[in-house]
């Protein structure tokens, strides 16, 4: 069957906006079950996908990382093969594959892929695409496991037939662990005196400046996820006394499975969260249960901040930054200490380079691999990011939370 441009046209649409005609919308597709009795009520693939993506609703990270992967399936099916998803056989999954690798044509798939790429758009903007550039070998065998999910799931509810993918579920030898996606301590130090070196003439980018600072300052000291920075609040910011009655303060975060943990808040973490606080005229500490987001919008005044430093009230100021703007940021930091590096010369271009590649993970592994350069205790690293690591020792393993936030404190710095 020829590609069905019609569908879409060059503008592949979001799930919410997407209109199937009923000869693709997989009614009839060849792998739909015929026999026995669906446990989903979904007649059309659409509707099937929606009925999956509805377990997640509410667990935002992992719905829409679902969502873009299974809203990306499913376009390119119809888009490129002309074909429903309930049609799709392996040899069409391993052609998916590889096209992950490389999206084309770009204009169709890539948002500004005539501008270099790599801006996102809102999901109702016309200029809205399913990618932002080619994937890494390690984001194109994610998406495949989670279409591996969605194509189990949709034979269990008796909607397929077989799952496509299986073929491909091969069992490969494992490398060793190997963290590559992290700055040396050389590296971090560029960062931070790009950061430090940012300009504050203006009441914007004093504003800037400082947010800056405390968003990296969450990222390498808490070892957050940028979704994590999203998704808390300062009110989740506690002190308690330990056994030698010393009063130490914690941050409950509540992260990636809908785990909660305790991240050490340090001495300098708590250093930089009064700075943050003070610039935006509130109060140097947060109150219980106060619900003013991690980081803020640049445009919170020192007067509406500092009566959400005071109370629970909702308003627009309250409005914690999305994973993608905070994203922006980080790589924007990123970008600007490469440029400085690349100044100084072609000796300095390779590290460059790899600054340019970086993203905010980048510093949660640069956390974790400076905490054990440190001789932080392994089985610490693991409880202050939230790790499911160690799992075969830590059944006979329990660290004192005392300890962990005193060698966080003493082993783990920033210092700016």
């Amino acid at each position: 069957m020829p590609p069905s441009h019609h569908l879409v046209a060059l503008h592949p649409a979001p799930l919410e906006r997407l209109v199937i005609p009923p000869a693709l919308d997989g009614r009839t597709g060849t792998n739909r079950a015929t026999a026995g009795h669906a446990q989903i009520a979904a007649t059309n693939d659409l509707e099937a996908i929606r009925a999956w993506l509805a377990r997640f609703a509410d667990k935002r990270t992992t719905f829409d990382s679902y969502r873009k992967e299974a809203e990306r399936l499913l376009l390119w099916s119809l888009v490129e093969l002309g074909k429903p998803l309930s049609s799709l056989t392996h040899e069409d999954c391993l052609h998916y594959q590889r096209f992950l690798a490389d999206p084309q044509p770009a204009t169709t798939w890539v948002a500004n892929a005539g501008a270099g790429g790599g801006r996102k758009h809102a999901r109702g903007d016309a200029r809205w695409r399913p990618f932002h550039g080619p994937l890494s070998p390690a984001s194109v065998r994610q998406a495949m496991v989670i279409l591996n999910v969605l194509f189990s799931w949709l034979v269990q509810a008796g909607y397929l037939t077989g799952n496509p993918l299986a073929l491909s579920r091969q069992r490969t030898p494992k490398a060793a662990p190997r963290i590559t996606r992290y700055l040396e301590p050389g590296l971090w130090q560029e960062v931070k005196d790009f950061i430090a070196s940012m300009p504050q003439q203006t009441a914007r980018d004093r504003a800037h400046y400082h947010r800056v600072r405390w968003l990296f300052t969450l990222l390498y000291l808490g070892g957050l996820r940028i979704a994590e920075v999203g998704g808390n609040a300062m009110g989740q910011f506690f002190v308690r006394r330990d056994a030698d009655g010393t009063m130490r303060w914690w941050l409950t975060v509540h992260g990636k499975g809908d785990r909660e943990r305790l991240v050490p808040a340090t001495r300098e973490l708590m250093t930089e969260l009064s700075r943050y606080r003070q610039h935006l005229g509130m109060t140097a500490l947060p109150s219980p249960n106060e619900t003013t987001p991690l980081v803020l919008p640049i445009g919170s005044t020192a007067g509406s901040t500092a009566e959400l430093g005071r109370t629970k009230t909702e308003g627009p100021s309250q409005r914690p930054l999305t994973r993608a703007a905070l994203h922006t940021i980080v790589k924007d930091v990123f970008a600007g200490a490469a440029d400085r590096l690349r100044e100084r010369g072609e000796a300095f271009a390779a590290r460059a380079d790899l600054l340019g590649q970086a993203s905010a993970h980048w510093l949660r592994h640069s956390a974790g691999s400076h905490m054990a350069d440190n001789q932080v205790d392994l089985r610490l690293v693991r409880d202050n990011l939230g790790h499911a690591s160690l799992t075969t020792t830590s059944l006979y393993l329990h660290v004192d939370d005392d300890r962990r936030h005193h060698e966080t404190d003493e082993k783990h710095r920033i210092n700016w």
